[in-house]
């Protein structure tokens, strides 16, 4: 008997290795730190949905010096996280992304001003410095301006543009009348400096028609064509929506499973949990699907810029429901 339950443990432990061992390998770059904007696959690798799919992921913080067009050019992740303007230029440049699922339904990209700065509509940013990040996402804030007619150049007819930090001391320390902000991140670090509500304006990229879709999964174009490699993201993007719709749900516990993978201890409980409240809003409505009619606005708006668009004519197989019409179906 005891023979028999020996070998029978020791066959279930091959077993067990044999599984461990066919667990196919993805790694995620993310386009910033650690923070619940990524909650989804936090989740998903917590929970435990990416190894019932036979995955084993690894996710790779961003940071302000992290481009994801770059890491993925250059071999270091299978799938990356970027805002499509972003993307669609880095593929009008010769680097084929496709983007295979689209969490984020509405943008959370803002520019808040301060009142005290005599800004109360876009009317009033001639003659103003506006604070703006790069690094790729300066593109929907340009096509924004060109279409305000505003140059960006400087000047009483145009707006001078800061290059931003990631971080909002400009607007606090009167550097700037207006800074980019998320609705889940930055806005907030305004209001826990000091300033109040009642002290700023704020224009949401999605109420002045300029909003363009944030924090899409893409891939290379090439490696699409390997019935492997698009079984392998298949898998990834099923455990990836289940991990969203999870945190929308538990947007608390979400958090709190943020925190627990934020290696630099920079977050905060508090912080975190606004966060998720704030991102719940902006994947709310999506079944990780891409809407073509988000995406075809997207592409007006970044052709919209006058003599300098974002990209200069419309893309061709930048997206594809090849992988969300077997993972969600």
């Amino acid at each position: 008997m005891k023979t028999f339950l020996k070998t029978a443990l020791a066959s279930a432990a091959m077993m067990a290795a044999g599984v461990a061992q066919a667990a196919d390998d993805v790694t995620l770059q993310l386009k910033w730190v650690t923070q619940a904007q990524f909650a989804g696959y936090y989740v998903a690798q917590d929970q435990g949905f990416y190894e019932a799919e036979g995955l084993n992921v690894t996710i790779k913080p961003g940071g302000p010096d992290i481009a994801p067009a770059q890491v993925i050019a250059g071999g270091g992740a299978d799938v990356v996280l970027d805002w499509m303007p972003s993307a669609l230029a880095s593929r009008e440049k010769g680097l084929a992304l496709v983007n295979i699922a689209q969490p984020f339904k509405s943008s959370g990209m803002m520019l808040t001003c301060r009142k005290d700065a005599g800004v109360s509509s876009p009317e009033d940013f001639a003659g103003k410095t506006l604070g703006v990040w790069f690094f790729g996402n300066e593109y929907p804030f340009l096509s924004w301006m060109s279409k305000l007619g505003l140059s960006t150049n400087g000047g009483d007819g145009g707006v001078t543009v800061l290059k931003q930090g990631f971080n909002v001391d400009p607007i606090l320390q009167g550097q700037a009348a207006c800074v980019s902000t998320m609705t889940y991140n930055e806005y907030w670090q305004i209001i826990d400096a000091g300033l109040s509500p009642d002290d700023l304006v704020v224009f949401k990229y999605e109420d002045q028609g300029v909003a363009t879709l944030e924090d899409g999964m893409y891939v290379l174009e090439e490696n699409l064509a390997d019935p492997a490699f698009e079984d392998k993201m298949v898998r990834f993007v099923r455990a990836s929506m289940k991990g969203w719709k999870w945190a929308e749900e538990n947007p608390e516990d979400a958090a709190m499973i943020v925190l627990d993978n934020d290696a630099t201890g920079a977050q905060t409980e508090e912080h975190q949990i606004r966060m998720m409240g704030e991102i719940a809003k902006l994947t709310a409505g999506s079944n990780g699907a891409l809407d073509p009619a988000d995406y075809e606005r997207t592409v007006e708006s970044l052709m919209s810029g006058g003599s300098d668009p974002v990209i200069t004519k419309k893309p061709e197989g930048a997206w594809t429901h090849a992988i969300t019409d077997k993972a969600l179906n």
